[in-house]
């Protein structure tokens, strides 16, 4: 990373393969505070104190990261990090990480393995359902944030209202429920658009109940392309590179996560919610890799578990270069591939809209 003076300003230029970014440092953050809330594509530690082996707080993870295997399902930073960033705020802590005071900049929620349904990935440990991520917002918002704003409501929903909030869930209600037949009868009781309409009114609910708490801005992303991951792939016959079915799953939930969205919008005061349309961008990726400076979409970089099929194995060296690897391991992608996610957010239109940067402005 290099710094460059500007009019009194300080560029930070920074790389990661081929991709090139510039955040602007001139005092005042973009927004008060981040919260994240969603799976392991946002996770940032909090597994690591609860009881499931769907943790990551080991080598080879976060082999690029600067602090190390923080518990970053990833070689490197996830989306909510590089969003912290283009916002000039500190990367949001895991929240049952937080002990003693906590931070009024913002704090991830998010849990791996687990999804909208409470039911999702509870076979492989505890992990925090978005039920239970709001509810520890929750608790931050009604017993730990007051104590920043002693006597002055009003500046804490100002807080609030200018936050932003970016949530990634739901992959692992397909992936870890509605797939797995051997764990969960889901898929006995709903058609897949019927189950995707189930997800929709869960999350719908769980948005609404955020708004009451006060958040004001939120970004949903898009369930990315999970008939393409190296777990789908090497279990499932498929041609050509991605099990089209298992995205065509999915896709009842995307195509319907808009209308979900502006129905919010229109309906609760003052709130915009921005669907992350990514699910394209991450497929193209995969099927255009050298648009991206990725040359291979196919493999994890790590060796893993069940034969490139699951979690990295402890220790083990990593391939050379990580960041022209879409997968860093069965499931998970590479810094490269959540760079692309979360500047494409950031400044395009086709992708968020309006975009972050419009966002904190609005």
């Amino acid at each position: 990373m290099e710094n460059i003076k500007v009019m009194g300003f300080t560029l930070f230029v920074f790389s990661v393969g081929q991709l090139h970014f510039i955040s602007l440092v001139c005092g005042a953050p973009l927004a008060p505070a981040l919260y994240v809330f969603g799976d392991s594509l946002f996770d940032s530690g909090n597994n690591n104190l609860l009881p499931t082996v769907s943790k990551a707080n080991f080598k080879p993870y976060g082999v690029d990261f600067v602090r190390g295997d923080t518990g970053r399902f990833s070689n490197g930073r996830l989306v909510p990090d590089f969003i912290a960033e283009f916002l000039g705020l500190p990367y949001p802590p895991p929240s049952i990480s937080i002990r003693i005071s906590t931070p009024v900049t913002g704090l991830n929620y998010a849990s791996a393995s687990c999804g909208i349904l409470p039911e999702t990935g509870q076979f492989l440990g505890k992990c925090l359902s978005l039920t239970d991520q709001i509810d520890l917002f929750q608790h931050t918002v009604k017993s730990s944030l007051p104590k920043h704003f002693k006597g002055r409501p009003n500046e804490q929903s100002e807080h609030m209202s200018k936050s932003i909030f970016v949530v990634c869930i739901g992959s692992n209600d397909y992936m870890s429920n509605y797939l797995k037949p051997k764990t969960s009868d889901t898929s006995k009781h709903y058609s897949p658009q019927a189950f995707a309409q189930h997800l929709l009114d869960k999350l719908s609910a769980q948005f609404r109940r955020l708004h009451s708490l006060g958040a004001r801005k939120v970004v949903m992303y898009e369930i990315g392309p999970i008939g393409c991951i190296p777990s789908m792939t090497r279990k499932n016959k498929h041609n050509g590179k991605c099990v089209e079915e298992s995205n065509q799953l999915v896709a009842f939930f995307n195509d319907n996560l808009l209308g979900m969205l502006q129905n919010l919008t229109s309906t609760l005061s003052n709130s915009i919610f921005v669907r992350g349309h990514a699910q394209w961008l991450g497929y193209d990726a995969i099927i255009n890799p050298s648009k991206y400076g990725l040359l291979d979409t196919s493999n994890p970089c790590c060796k893993t578990w069940a034969n490139g099929t699951s979690a990295c194995i402890p220790e083990l060296k990593p391939c050379p270069n990580p960041n022209q690897h879409y997968f860093f391991d069965g499931y998970h992608l590479t810094e490269t591939v959540y760079s692309v996610l979360a500047g494409a957010c950031i400044n395009d239109r086709s992708v968020c809209s309006p975009t972050l940067r419009e966002l904190v402005q609005m």
